[in-house]
């Protein structure tokens, strides 16, 4: 499995904690918590009841660069090597990935059918989190699970003979 190396995960969680912090800070204020408004160029943009054009617009880049930020440490946090990565590690991963889109899958499922108008377009924008939020947790919880009945594994061999 192709994995950034072990000391990216640092940095992620450098990343990942503030941004996280910022993005609930700027959701809760309504995007009014911090602004700085600025021309960049949009591959396509538009206003409503306008024809959709690529161009400069001047726009609020905070939350922008917050998502990109989160989605960065993300990454690596969700994709870099642990200290110890093997074949248990390995499908760990695998088996929290799986876990986390078909779990992300169904509260898109109930958001479809539960939610409409804006709120299902707010709904949509989290919904590219989502999947990074839930894999970081499933995989975090079973490592920390794994390490605690390990060494109980290894002190049963030790005392049985086994």
């Amino acid at each position: 499995m192709l994995l950034l190396p072990n000391q990216y995960k640092r940095i992620g969680w450098i990343i990942l904690i503030p941004s996280t912090i910022l993005g609930i800070a700027l959701v809760i204020t309504d995007f009014e918590f911090l602004s700085y408004e600025t021309n960049i160029f949009a591959l396509l943009h538009d206003s409503f009841g306008k024809q959709p054009r690529t161009g400069l617009i001047n726009t609020n880049i905070v939350p922008t660069a917050v998502g990109a930020l989160f989605i960065i440490g993300a990454l690596m946090v969700s994709f870099s090597r642990e200290k110890m990565e093997d074949e248990f590690i390995a499908r760990l991963r695998q088996t929290s990935l799986i876990w986390a889109v078909v779990v992300n899958y169904i509260l898109l499922f109930f958001s479809m059918i539960l939610i409409y108008g804006f709120a299902f377009l707010n709904v949509m924008v989290y919904q590219m989190f989502t999947v990074l939020i839930i894999f970081i947790i499933r995989f975090n919880y079973l490592l920390y699970k794994s390490s605690k009945e390990i060494p109980d594994e290894k002190y049963n061999q030790s005392t049985t003979g086994y």
